[in-house]
């Protein structure tokens, strides 16, 4: 993994990369996803061998945290590994959304994993109850919850395994934990690979690697010119970075749009997540000549390991477009990418950087996870926010459980 930065950080700034560096070595000790790389995965991996081959589905019941980084990672794989059992996602209460995928699953063949921290998350628990009452057999479901908690009971009395989360890890941090790992290996992803790739993130920063100053630079630019810059577009030159692309919007949104502690101000970077070259077609335009308050990272594959060719041949009319003849989509999506970099850069304001990932593989995915994670960290500290809570998302739950309890009495 490589990152490019096209932008200065103006000012000789050593003595806040190691207030910052130190900060984020305090944090280490309380915060638990720092060190999930380095973690025992033995349960996971022979409880996930264990599994019959009769089962061909496999089903996640969460929501935000608990859904999308293992959807990043498992949609980022799919097209050069065939999974070894199909992996879908129960996110939303959408009636639409919960047909499409039960049209799509044979629930005697189909395991559920059945996903929620706190054990009360009502999205989860109303698809939950509709799925149990169709499939009421306790070996097709396993629970991930905290320890404790009242779906953490009812699967004990029901005789269901269930498997605990780091108590300081939190929801959108987790994906590296039990609650990404199970599904993904449940599906055949090599997530000792995973590992491994957030482990060289890792050890790369906290041990004076390449990706430390990198890092370190980004965060500071971020963070000081988080009120001019206040928007950042993630601008992924990959069709299988698509979910990744929404878990960094969630990762980031939510960990970053904060009150600064002690302090009455609201704060924030805006993420904005981007699939290229189709992007090129629509949100590029205000990019280049809109209103000048958005930083961009790209994210580019450097080896495809596909040579798929566009054929040699004339087409008449379309002389012009010979030029293609004999090109690797490799190569033309490269090519894409590198002439928008340019394109940016000539603008002379726009802040630029690259990520360069080597290939497709759970190394690589292993790797982007824990960069962003780290990121998002470096910047919460800066900008200083409470990186991990997420009370504006709280107060929306707690005024729909209220109104729930006041159907519920008048019903």
């Amino acid at each position: 993994m490589k990152n490019r930065i096209h932008f200065n950080v103006c000012e000789r700034q050593e003595k806040v990369k190691e207030a910052l560096f130190s900060a984020i070595e305090s944090e280490r000790t309380t915060i638990g996803y720092y060190n999930l790389p380095e973690q025992n995965i033995d349960d996971i991996l022979n409880y996930s061998n264990a599994f019959s081959d009769d089962i061909e589905t496999i089903v996640v019941l969460g929501i935000g945290g608990s859904s999308l980084g293992a959807k990043a990672i498992y949609e980022f794989i799919r097209p050069i590994k065939s999974p070894k059992r199909k992996l879908y996602f129960f996110e939303s209460t959408d009636p639409l959304n919960i047909m499409a995928i039960l049209a799509k699953i044979e629930l005697e063949k189909t395991h559920f994993l059945v996903i929620s921290k706190s054990g009360t998350t009502v999205e989860t628990i109303s698809i939950f109850k509709y799925l149990y009452k169709k499939q009421n057999s306790p070996s097709n479901y396993t629970f991930i919850t905290d320890e404790g908690s009242g779906l953490d009971a009812f699967a004990k009395k029901i005789g269901s395994k269930v498997f605990y989360l780091p108590a300081n890890v939190g929801g959108r941090f987790s994906v590296l934990s039990v609650v990404g790992l199970l599904p993904l290996a449940l599906s055949g992803v090599d997530i000792k690979k995973l590992l491994v790739g957030a482990n060289k993130v890792k050890e790369s920063f906290f041990n004076d690697g390449y990706l430390k100053e990198s890092l370190l630079n980004k965060a500071i630019f971020y963070a000081k010119y988080h009120t001019t810059y206040n928007i950042n577009c993630l601008f992924a030159y990959s069709e299988t970075l698509r979910y990744f692309s929404e878990w960094y919007v969630q990762l980031w949104g939510e960990s970053l749009g904060k009150k600064q502690c002690n302090s009455a101000f609201n704060v924030g970077v805006t993420p904005i997540g981007l699939i290229g070259p189709k992007d090129q077609h629509s949100f590029l335009q205000l990019i280049v000549e809109g209103t000048r308050d958005k930083s961009v990272t790209f994210i580019k594959i450097e080896d495809f390991q596909n040579e798929l060719t566009v054929p040699d041949i004339r087409l008449p009319h379309l002389e012009s477009l010979d030029t293609l003849n004999g090109i690797t989509f490799h190569d033309l999506i490269t090519m894409q990418s590198d002439s928008v970099i340019e394109a940016l850069k000539m603008q002379g304001d726009i802040p630029l950087d690259e990520i360069i990932i080597k290939q497709v593989n759970e190394e690589s995915i292993g790797q982007l996870i824990y960069y962003y994670e780290l990121l998002t960290s470096l910047v919460g500290q800066l900008i200083n926010v409470n990186t991990y809570n997420q009370p504006g998302v709280e107060s929306g739950k707690i005024i729909l459980k209220d109104k729930l309890q006041k159907r519920y009495k008048n019903d």
